[in-house]
């Protein structure tokens, strides 16, 4: 049994693991280990590791690393304190390899102190681009400090492998997330509309807004405002919001939503909808707006519109669904136009998802039950032959 070490340390994060994990539990040839950290231990963050055992899932450590302060010097403390933590956590599980999927800066210090225990790195998701965000460059040193790689799309194979990967060790599997679909149980629309306490409206729009962490905090705020400008003007809406994520800025955010809320009638607001709550949702609303990646990769496979907002997501590749606007509120607004414009629906009736058909979970645990994961931290560089001009 080779033990496969899961770390899971958000709620999007989580939600996107889910089926894998329970694909790898299910194996026969692998063993699932556990460890939740981040903002799942939060109860500012909605305590998400409540949702993780309600899915029946045993918790092999349970890592605190959040620290009260967003800013960059805090977070960059949690990472110092993720890379002792997780250290010790290896030492005593003993994991055959350590699975991470993302971009998310806690994942950096725990692949370091996989890589210094010797243990190979598991990585999904690598090869992707998210030009507005810190992010962008901690999945590619991700990739580099990881063994075998789990890309969503071809075109994002092709990068890891121009990073120097050995392409017999990075595979095409599509995005993992989108097993969900298939798998749950969605609400009906009373069963939703009791679980978020409020009725739909005549419109209804799903936001998730996260700060662009290259740009500084007063810039990030004065997007969000032009955002809520843009939404203030609209009638017979019901506005659900999900709240920011952990990253720098993400508290003022989080303190502008609840202010929208509370002088708003038709704004509702949590911290965590969770798996079944959120993807239940984006069978109801008639757009998701921010600048969230399940905008790009997950509500195109409900035919439902997604308004990227800003550089977050840039170069990721998108569906026709998604439609891409500045932080301006004239934009925003003429966005929301198109998407109750008529006709508009006939666009969305043909959208492909170009991440997959929500078949990967299987695919990897196949590929892991077959690879041999020894000595697979000693790595050579694979050269990528080049004409040059």
């Amino acid at each position: 049994m080779k033990k496969i070490c899961v770390v899971t340390a958000t709620r999007a994060e989580y939600g996107l693991l889910k089926c894998l994990m329970e694909d790898i539990q299910s194996s026969s040839f692998l063993e699932l280990q556990l460890i939740v950290t981040g903002t799942h231990l939060s109860p500012e963050y909605g305590m998400t590791v409540d949702e993780i055992t309600d899915d029946g899932f045993l918790i092999d450590d349970r890592i605190e690393i959040m620290l009260s302060s967003d800013s960059s010097i805090g977070v960059s403390k949690a990472m110092g304190l993720a890379q002792i933590s997780f250290a010790e956590s290896f030492g005593r599980l003993c994991p055959d390899a350590v699975l991470v999927l993302g971009d998310r800066y806690e994942l950096l210090p725990i692949a370091l102190a996989a890589v210094i225990s010797r243990i190979p790195v598991i990585h999904l998701n690598g090869g992707e681009l998210t030009e507005g965000a810190i992010d962008e460059v901690i999945r590619h040193s991700l990739t580099k400090l990881s063994s075998i790689h789990f890309t969503a799309i071809d075109e994002y194979r092709d990068r890891v492998i121009q990073m120097g990967e050995h392409p017999k060790l990075v595979f095409n599997v599509g995005e993992v997330g989108l097993d969900n679909l298939s798998r749950i149980s969605y609400l009906n629309k009373e069963d939703f509309e009791l679980s978020i306490g409020s009725k739909l409206s005549k419109c209804n729009l799903l936001i998730t807004y996260h700060p662009e962490t290259t740009k500084s905090l007063d810039a990030n705020i004065a997007d969000f405002n032009e955002l809520l400008k843009s939404l203030k003007e609209l009638e017979d809406t019901l506005f659900i919001f999900t709240k920011s994520n952990a990253d720098v800025g993400g508290k003022k955010i989080n303190n502008l939503i609840d202010d929208f809320v509370e002088n708003h009638p038709n704004a509702i607001c949590f911290n965590s909808l969770g798996r079944v709550r959120y993807l239940s949702a984006l069978k109801f609303v008639d757009a998701v707006i921010g600048n969230s990646s399940s905008g790009i990769v997950e509500a195109p496979s409900f035919k439902v519109a997604s308004i990227n907002i800003g550089d977050r997501q840039k170069g990721r590749v998108r569906a026709e669904s998604v439609i891409d606007v500045s932080p301006a509120k004239h934009e925003i607004s003429n966005a929301l136009k198109t998407v109750y414009s008529t006709g508009y629906s006939e666009v969305l009736c043909n959208v492909y998802n170009p991440y997959g058909q929500g078949d990967s979970s299987s695919q990897v645990v196949k590929i892991l039950e077959d690879i041999n994961l020894d000595n697979l931290t000693i790595k050579s560089f694979f050269d990528v032959s080049f004409t040059h001009a």
